[in-house]
């Protein structure tokens, strides 16, 4: 039964987690020659009918993440032998509902990631410290947003984010004939080499609030949670144009903007505390 999934790749497609399975082996071999040499571990994501996990089990040790349990019984048997050896382990589950990092050492992430959970997947490998880099196929929009350069329409939260993080390049596009059944969309090559990881809910949120309506200026944006008068002083401490636009702020802009309005914030919290104490002695 499960043995002839492989051969109707297009039939057994599930919409629920957005499956479309990577065919096309010039592809499969240009993924392989871009994971870096460093010998570590490969989390896999979605393995599907494990035509990546075959390139990847020739680089090294893999972990693979599978949600559909149909998808489950056919790897267990078209693995059995790297399943035995250790080369391979498959955890058929949720890999949103996994716990604490999805590795037990330092780990290279390396998937063709359904597009519905992509983006969250990529967030949580930059926040995780064993995660070392992020090689992954995702929708090219998506690719663009991670790693657009200051000044392009793209750069957001997503692209400060991971290039806080590290390096982030868009490598090559992958056509929708590439797949089997074919997306409606152009996939892309995303990779990101860390250097660091940023897990900073309150940067993350600052970032939202800075880029959430690109049309209008920077300044118009964070006014939305900051006083004018604070953001007035900032900009002009920090050198920053009021009519700047979200994605016209460089990087280190970001994080001094973000240090110095924090900083302003705890400091205002800390004189209302003050005279609340001070009303309460009188």
């Amino acid at each position: 039964m499960y043995r002839n999934l492989g051969s109707n790749a297009a039939k057994i497609a599930d919409k629920r987690f957005g499956q479309n399975f990577l065919k096309d082996s010039s592809v499969l071999l240009k993924i392989i020659e871009a994971i870096p040499n460093n010998r570590l571990p490969i989390v896999e994501i979605g393995p599907g009918l494990g035509d990546l996990t075959k390139q990847l089990l020739k680089v090294g040790q893999v972990r693979a993440y599978e949600v559909d349990k149909r998808l489950c019984e056919y790897l267990k048997q078209e693995f059995k032998e790297p399943l035995n050896s250790g080369n391979l382990e498959l955890l058929c589950k949720d890999v949103l509902e996994h716990d604490g990092s999805l590795f037990d050492s330092e780990y290279y992430l390396v998937a063709n990631l359904p597009y519905y959970i992509a983006t969250k997947i990529i967030l949580n490998a930059l926040r995780d410290s064993s995660c070392k880099g992020i090689l992954v196929m995702v929708q090219k929009e998506v690719a663009k947003k991670f790693s657009a350069s200051c000044g392009d329409k793209n750069f957001g939260s997503l692209a400060i984010l991971a290039q806080s993080a590290g390096d982030a390049k868009l490598l090559f596009d992958v056509p929708k004939e590439a797949f089997e059944p074919q997306p409606k969309v152009t996939s892309a090559i995303l990779h990101i080499k860390k250097q660091s990881s940023l897990d900073d809910i309150e940067f993350e949120a600052f970032l939202k609030i800075a880029t959430a309506q690109p049309r209008k200026t920077l300044y118009k944006n964070l006014s939305s949670n900051y006083a004018k008068d604070l953001l007035r002083d900032v900009f002009n401490t920090l050198g920053i144009k009021s009519t700047i636009r979200a994605h016209e702020l460089e990087l280190s802009k970001y994080h001094l903007l973000y240090k110095e309005l924090k900083k302003d914030n705890l400091d205002e919290s800390r004189r209302e505390k003050t005279d609340t104490t001070s009303s309460r002695g009188e």
